[in-house]
């Protein structure tokens, strides 16, 4: 019995030394993977912004400025000036106006996809509304809400409605039939069927009518504070361009770059943490 028990940490010992000598290499493969894809996916940008730099240095146009002097003014104005409170403001009603658009666009495409017959009935005035320009309805957003915060959130969210609805009724429209049956032949309840089934089956197309209607949120969120309003990035680059700073126009430009990436990174980070499940189902059907 002495023997067996002595010999217990001998056996355990050299197992322990083997998963760590098979761990290390591919948290190490991982790291190399994860340096290469972000030198792959920043040289063209960085190659960009330096070509601008060097191209730009030497200009004396006053409506292409040399870079250093944008910088400076973005700088003086967003990071150590008065101007931040044009950022929150755009972000306030950006995230207002997509998260309302996306909660209508995904609950009335799923009750399309659920009422055959509101789709039929309703389905001219959806595309219709859909190829309608959003920024044609500035006049009657101001008409109905009047100038204030209430029209840009609406007409913002008004854009972000339809990628969403659309991609979220056809993501269920595609769910084979077959899966429907399995869940009746195991007693899954209509709600459970909807959320444990519609929902996680399409939830990869409902995460790209999403994403495109990020873009037209963003869009839509320069648009409206273009025409009556106080305040917000669009409303600086106008004020700028009225007054024929284009150092100011290059700044809120810029401004707006960095906004739309890192919403852009946020929501892919969020996508891919949220459908992991999808993404390592698709690597190993590719393998």
């Amino acid at each position: 019995m002495s023997d067996t028990i002595a010999r217990v940490p001998q056996q355990i010992e050299p197992n322990t030394e083997q998963i760590l000598t098979r761990t290390t290499p591919r948290r190490r493969a991982s790291a190399g993977a994860l340096l290469r894809e972000l030198v792959v996916s920043l040289w063209l940008p960085v190659v960009l912004f330096a070509l601008w730099w060097f191209v730009s240095s030497t200009s004396t146009s006053p409506f292409f400025p040399p870079l250093s002097r944008i910088l400076e003014q973005w700088w003086s104005e967003f990071i150590i000036g008065d101007s931040v409170h044009h950022v929150f403001s755009s972000l306030q009603n950006f995230a207002l106006g997509y998260v309302l658009g996306a909660l209508i666009g995904i609950i009335g495409g799923t009750l399309l996809w659920r009422y055959r017959f509101l789709r039929q009935g309703t389905n001219p005035i959806v595309y219709f509304l859909y190829v309608l320009p959003a920024p044609a309805l500035l006049p009657a957003m101001i008409a109905l809400f009047g100038i204030g915060q209430t029209r840009q959130v609406a007409l913002i969210a008004f854009g972000a409605v339809w990628p969403t609805l659309l991609n979220t009724l056809d993501g269920m429209r595609g769910i084979d039939q077959v899966k429907f049956d399995t869940a009746k032949a195991m007693r899954l309840g209509p709600t459970r069927t909807l959320f444990s089934l519609v929902f996680r089956g399409a939830s990869p197309q409902i995460a790209a009518g999403l994403r495109a209607s990020l873009q037209v949120a963003l869009i839509l969120m320069v648009v409206t504070e273009m025409v009556a309003a106080k305040e917000g990035i669009g409303y600086f680059i106008l004020q700028a361009q009225i007054v024929f700073s284009s150092v100011k126009v290059w700044a809120g430009i810029i401004m707006l770059v960095i906004i739309g990436t890192l919403l852009n990174y946020l929501f892919v980070f969020i996508e891919h943490r949220v459908l992991s499940w999808y993404y390592r189902s698709r690597a190993l059907g590719n393998s």
